[in-house]
């Protein structure tokens, strides 16, 4: 049985054409739901973009803090999130939009075929029921004429005037005209048999299969719609888990700051190294300038007529180190000798001993506030890195020697290489000619000599800037391969060895302390208390209940040098672990 009523052709032609037209509103929907997903991630990237970190130092320094990495991380999730409302877009334009576009315009075509077959049925009903009634009408017209044919004839029998043969003239028209309309009598039935023939098919065969075929095409949009809309959920649920972890990134980001790390990195980050100043001695000018005590004192901070003064060419500190810095390869100031206890008078006291002690006392006062001005300036950078703090510059310091070393490395791993090649040019010489080598051999040689020079030239500034663990090893290897003739200050100026100075007899009694135990065997087991990031240069990360092999312990510091078993080393704080030394 037919949805649709057989005889509400209109009305189906309409509702059809709604339907179809309902398809194509959808698509348009779906189609600027796709622009608006599209110029939304579009935003949200330039949005990550314009708030990722610029490669600046300044903010390069900025990510190490965990608030800050995690900001990072919050932008690169909303670029992912970003990603997916792009994957939401395409997804509904390939498979609502262009599928349904396809689609629609199968169901257009097979709609107009539909209708056409209705109207191509109708029409012929309709040309059958004409000429129905075109038999109706000559048969109509022709039986009256047989009837008017009739009477007259029997009027002409009765006329006693009449003659004969108009009497039987009379009669032969009445039934020629009989005999014509009984052949339009059987041509109306058989066209009226025809019709009805015709119309019981329209009917009951034609035009219900049309409407079935329409309410099926019908059927089959409705069923369409329906996958489309569901489709348009299931676009978004699909990448709703993506989004989920999306967000489930940032909540992690910002439960991964810690504030308490993010203040050990600062002040790993900008440790000088220096000791806070010791106390200034009392200087009884009215019993005569004595200096003697002050200027040989390792712990108490020269005047400041002396920072300004005597070291005008080298970095001022607001702190001193806690050692002397005499030796020569330190790249501070040289030391000063002391002048003798009782020696004789300063040749500027040959005046009014009073007048010079308040011109003293305000020279010491003015210089002190100028020279507070000096730190906002940025020292020039030296090739030692003399201008950094103590504890900054032996980084830099080894982090320059682990990047020669591993550049020296490769040139040492290329002779290697060209020798080996030589050796098979030289046993095979259709392969190649070994003098083709000798450019080669040649500047790796000079690369070699130039890197191991540039070792030997900044172990020796480590040494001297205090370095520790690897850093005396490496110290000691430069100046055995130097024959220990000679040593480099940060300028590059030769120092005599056979000057006796402090602060050698300091570093020999490091070296010593060193040479004692191997660097390379663990002395102990650290287990982590607490994370630590590693994000400063010289520290190393690890996760709390890690187990690392301590190689180096605290000397006071607050710093203990570990390994872990990939061999990865550096130091962490000692807080930060329980550590348990080897017996």
């Amino acid at each position: 049985v037919s949805f649709f009523l057989q005889d509400q052709y209109d009305v189906i032609e309409k509702h059809t054409l709604s339907g179809l037209e309902l398809v194509d509103k959808y698509i348009k929907f779906v189609k600027e739901r796709t622009e608006i997903e599209q110029n939304y991630a579009k935003q949200l990237r330039n949005l990550s973009k314009k708030y990722s970190p610029k490669r600046s130092s300044k903010e390069e320094q900025e990510c190490r803090f965990s608030n800050h990495q995690s900001f990072v991380e919050i932008l690169n999730e909303m670029s992912d999130y970003a990603g997916q409302r792009e994957l939401v877009a395409e997804n509904m334009m390939m498979n609502i939009c262009i599928e349904l576009s396809k689609y629609l315009q199968e169901l257009k075509l097979e709609r107009k075929t539909h209708l056409s077959d209705a109207k191509k049925a109708q029409q012929s009903l309709e040309s059958t029921y004409k000429q129905l009634d075109n038999s109706k009408k000559r048969f109509e017209r022709e039986w009256k004429e047989a009837e008017k044919a009739a009477q007259y004839a029997e009027k002409t029998d009765q006329d006693i005037n009449a003659t004969k043969a108009d009497v039987e003239k009379a009669k032969q028209q009445a039934h020629m005209r009989a005999h014509i309309a009984d052949d339009c009598k059987n041509d109306y039935a058989a066209q009226l048999q025809k019709y009805n023939k015709e119309q019981n098919q329209f009917y009951f065969t034609h035009m219900p299969l049309i409407f079935n075929k329409l309410q099926d095409m019908d059927e089959r949009r409705v069923r369409k719609l329906v996958e489309a809309y569901t489709l348009f959920a299931d676009t978004e649920k699909h990448v709703a888990p993506i989004i989920g972890k999306c967000l489930d990134g940032i909540t992690r980001a910002a439960s991964n700051i810690n504030e308490k790390n993010d203040s050990l990195v600062l002040i790993e980050q900008h440790k000088s190294g220096f000791e806070r100043p010791g106390d200034l001695e009392f200087e009884d000018y009215s019993q005569g300038i004595n200096r003697a005590s002050s200027d040989s004192s390792l712990g108490t901070p020269k005047g400041p007529l002396d920072l300004l003064g005597r070291n005008k060419s080298k970095p001022f500190w607001l702190f001193k180190k806690s050692k002397p810095s005499s030796s020569p390869l330190t790249p501070f100031s040289a030391p000063m000798a002391p002048s003798p206890t009782n020696g004789p008078p300063s040749p500027k006291f040959t005046r009014d001993p009073l007048s010079y002690c308040l011109k003293e006392i305000n020279k010491t006062v003015k210089p002190r506030i100028s020279s507070f001005r000096t730190l906002r300036r940025t020292p020039a950078a030296t090739e030692d890195f003399g201008h950094l703090p103590p504890e900054q510059r032996r980084k830099r310091l080894q982090q320059k020697i682990d990047d020669i070393s591993k550049e020296l490395q490769k040139e040492l791993d290329q002779s290697e290489a060209l020798g080996k090649m030589k050796d098979v040019y030289e046993k095979n010489p259709q392969m190649g000619d070994p003098a083709s080598l000798a450019p080669q051999i040649t500047q790796t040689t000079h690369n070699i000599e130039r890197l191991r020079g540039d070792l030997n030239k900044y172990e020796s500034w480590l040494a001297g800037a205090g370095g520790r663990g690897e850093s005396f090893r490496y110290s000691t290897h430069s100046l055995n391969n130097n024959d220990g003739h000679n040593a480099y200050s940060p300028d590059g100026a030769h120092s005599d060895e056979s000057t006796p100075d402090a602060s050698q007899a300091i570093y020999t009694e490091f070296d010593d302390d060193f040479e004692e135990e191997d660097p390379s065997t663990p002395i102990g087991q650290c287990t982590a208390l607490y994370s630590f990031p590693g994000s400063s240069e010289g520290t190393i990360s690890m996760q709390e209940g890690e187990v690392l092999a301590v190689v180096e312990e605290d000397k006071g510091d607050g710093w203990t040098r570990v390994r872990r078993s990939n061999g990865d080393e550096g130091y962490i704080p000692t807080s930060y672990g329980t550590i348990a030394l080897n017996k």
